[in-house]
């Protein structure tokens, strides 16, 4: 595991960039790492959070994945992996229909999924997922997600009203007058400044932590096999596989080296067994994290050695109880001012797939699907069969693909050869 010294090992020229097998001196390596470690530390911890998972556990994965995925991509992909937004809603109703048993193998089965994914890609190549899942159905998947989830930002949300309101206006005012990695930290930082303002109005019980220990490993679970729940994750995959396609490409552009995009199997599977690990002990499930890409485009330092200190802090930081028990504190309302904001900002990615790929609305076979998908998803309509119970997001995926797959068949079984997505 060696890489080779840029330069002097102290600088980066104005043009040039560290690439991913180089490195600074250690020093620096380390400061860039720690710095990756608070570009993903807000939306990694948030997850748990919101989710009622242990956040110690969580950290402990994602340090644990980080590094999986280093040593898998053979130090070709600098990417950290965090907690994934897209399993939140199948969490959530897989707690409230049995517990975190159950919720804990769903992610394992996608992370076993997704690995599998990645070795046929591995052997295939990426152009059949370009095929299953065009900028329109991969658009209304990811914009479905976060709108789904709209209704528990709100719940929590209404549960303080003004904290909430000073913790969604803060983080639009920092992303709004600051520039640069604090503009990347609005949402941390909007945790912040509520969260203080919460203490300082005695909503926030700080009694755990005084109990909690400074030291100690952090509380692992076992998963309960419960195949029920299994529909609500599937859907998800398909999102991490956009996530980590996507990843790989923009650090192949960014570094201006064709050969990462052959690493893109290894990725998908790397991220694949780090979630089936975290599923495995009780940690959130992981996904690269586009808020390390920002980091790396601003600093022009690819330099995998420094996801590797922000992988090993990310652990030191996991066998800390006090800092689970404070992260644990955070008061509903700010943690609604944070989601009414985040979960809408998911749902956006997914119209910036649309807007990016020029898909045109104008055409029906584009139309029908993103309208039933968002529809389905945000309205979470449920059905139930047997022992199986399929969510708004599960119904919503099948609906776009199937819809958008159905209406091609039918356009070319008429003749028209005209393509909805002329770019893809």
């Amino acid at each position: 595991m060696a890489w080779t010294l840029h330069g002097d090992g102290r600088s980066v020229a104005k043009n040039a960039l560290v690439k991913p097998h180089e490195r600074l001196s250690w020093p620096r390596t380390i400061g860039f790492g720690a710095q990756h470690v608070v570009a993903m530390f807000g939306a990694t911890f948030l997850v748990p959070v919101l989710t009622g998972f242990p956040p110690t556990t969580t950290l402990f994965f994602s340090g644990i994945g980080t590094m999986l995925f280093l040593l898998l991509t053979r130090n070709r992909v600098p990417s950290y992996l965090g907690s994934s937004f897209a399993f939140i809603s199948p969490i959530l109703a897989a707690k409230e229909q049995h517990d975190i048993g159950a919720a804990l193998f769903g992610i394992i089965v996608t992370g076993l999924l997704l690995a599998l994914v990645g070795m046929i890609v591995n052997a295939t190549g990426t152009g059949w997922i370009d095929a299953l899942m065009p900028p329109v159905v991969t658009g209304a998947i990811v914009a479905l997600i976060g709108f789904n989830l709209g209704g528990v930002a709100t719940s929590n949300f209404a549960k303080s009203p003004w904290i909430a309101t000073l913790t969604l206006a803060t983080i639009v005012m920092v992303a709004v007058i600051t520039h640069g990695l604090a503009a990347r930290l609005s949402i941390l930082l909007g945790v912040v400044v509520g969260y203080v303002a919460a203490a300082l109005t005695g909503l926030v019980d700080f009694s755990q932590v005084s109990k909690a220990a400074w030291v100690g490993l952090p509380d692992f679970t076992s998963p309960t096999v419960t195949w029920s729940v299994v529909p609500m994750f599937l859907p998800v995959v398909l999102v991490l596989v956009a996530e980590n396609v996507g990843h790989v490409r923009s650090v192949a552009h960014l570094v201006e080296d064709d050969s990462i995009n052959q690493r893109t199997g290894m990725a998908l599977a790397a991220d694949g067994l780090a979630t089936t690990l975290a599923g495995l002990g009780g940690g959130s499930a992981t996904t690269t994290y586009g808020e390390n890409i920002g980091v790396m485009t601003a600093t022009r330092v690819f330099s995998t050695a420094a996801y590797w200190i922000a992988g090993a802090i990310a652990i030191l930081l996991s066998l800390s109880p006090k800092v689970g028990a404070l992260l644990n504190t955070i008061p509903a309302g700010v943690l609604g001012g944070v989601t009414v904001a985040l979960y809408g900002l998911i749902g956006l990615i997914g119209v910036k797939i649309w807007i990016d790929n020029r898909v045109d609305f104008g055409q029906p076979v584009n139309q029908y699907p993103a309208a039933a998908a968002l529809i389905i998803g945000i309205g979470n309509l449920t059905l139930s069969g047997g022992q199986l119970t399929f969510t708004g997001i599960a119904l919503g995926t099948i609906a776009a693909i199937v819809l958008y797959h159905g209406m091609r068949a039918l356009e070319r079984f008429r003749g028209e050869q005209a393509d909805p997505n002329p770019l893809t």
